[in-house]
């Protein structure tokens, strides 16, 4: 269906979620500021009152017709409920920007162009991926590396309660009073103690599963570095007891000598923050609140020559959020 080119109108589909209300709040102070806002998001959170441009809004279920006249459409709620509903709305003409993950499995555009800059966004596509904020650190290390000699590059990726929206923000909340005063542990979300706990996988019954979360970063480390006909990196994700932000580690392996110095100069040249102060440690509150990826100075592993250690964390709301209204931005230029 063709759509006009006047249209200014934007819908959020699972505009319930932390990654659906900082997308939002981001578009209201973008260009889009003026633009039309349809919330929309599954069954249950239908009803709820909000607010959009800084007008009382309620969010809507998917009907027919909710992705009409639409210019964008942003999908930032679970996979499931993207895979439900991408139909409808590549249907209705509007380019889709899928944050879920879910459009990884279609024919989508994968962007990573976290800054703007140096990736292409091809006009004539109306589906495009956003990968995750640990996605995207991965496609910088890619960039900053590559070009060296990569041989080998492992990360271990630490997720926060909060990629399991407000549900698991609270039970974590709640464990950790709940273990402070001797009692026994509600885990509705996690069906583990999450609380003080470090951890490869969540229980049988949980609605969350960390062996999908891996699938999903492989998947856009995959993108990446067959983007930049780069080594395939090795992934993995455990479970940390914290509230907001991705903290990571990466190894990394490479066939030239390197000096700190160079490798900080290609850090800061490729858009990461560097956090040098030894006084003042990086943590994933570090990150808070921020679009930019940020890592420690690199350290050299003197068992091994070639060998590079990295130490960094990324806002898991704000960047994606912030690298989608970039893309949409970029289209319409």
């Amino acid at each position: 269906m063709p759509l006009a080119r006047e249209s200014h109108r934007i819908v959020i589909a699972g505009a319930s979620s932390l990654l659906g209300a900082e997308l939002k709040s981001l578009l209201e102070e973008s260009r889009f500021a003026g633009w039309d806002f349809s919330l929309l998001d599954e069954e249950i959170a239908v009803g709820t009152l909000t607010e959009a441009a800084g007008e009382p809004a309620i969010i809507q279920p998917v009907e027919e017709g909710s992705f009409s006249r639409a210019k964008f459409v942003f999908f930032t709620g679970s996979e499931a409920f993207t895979q439900r509903n991408l139909s409808a709305a590549r249907e209705s003409g509007a380019t889709v920007i899928d944050l879920s993950g879910a459009a990884l499995l279609q024919d989508a555009q994968v962007w990573f162009a976290i800054d703007g800059a140096g990736h292409s966004a091809t006009k004539d596509k109306t589906l495009f991926a956003i990968p995750s904020a640990v996605g995207l650190a991965t496609a910088k290390l890619l960039d900053i590396l590559g070009p060296l000699g990569l041989l080998r590059l492992a990360l271990v990726f630490f997720r926060p309660v909060s990629e399991a929206n407000r549900p698991g923000i609270e039970e974590l909340e709640a464990q950790t009073t709940q273990l402070l005063s001797f009692q026994s542990v509600g885990q509705p979300v996690f069906d583990t103690e999450v609380a003080f706990n470090m951890l490869d996988h969540y229980g049988a019954a949980s609605r969350e599963n960390l062996g999908s979360v891996r699938a999903r970063i492989r998947r856009e480390a995959h993108a990446a570095a067959q983007e930049r006909n780069f080594v395939q990196p090795s992934i993995q994700v455990l479970h940390a007891p914290v509230f907001y932000g991705y903290t990571f580690v990466a190894m990394a392996e490479v066939n030239s000598k390197q000096s700190s110095d160079a490798l900080v100069e290609l850090c800061r040249k490729t858009g990461l923050a560097l956090d040098g102060d030894p006084t003042s440690p990086l943590g994933n509150r570090s990150a808070a609140g921020d679009s930019a990826i940020h890592i420690a100075l690199p350290e050299d592993d003197s068992a091994q020559p070639g060998v590079w250690w990295f130490w960094g964390a990324a806002d898991n709301i704000r960047l994606p959020a912030a690298t989608a209204i970039k893309l949409a931005e970029k289209l319409l230029e």
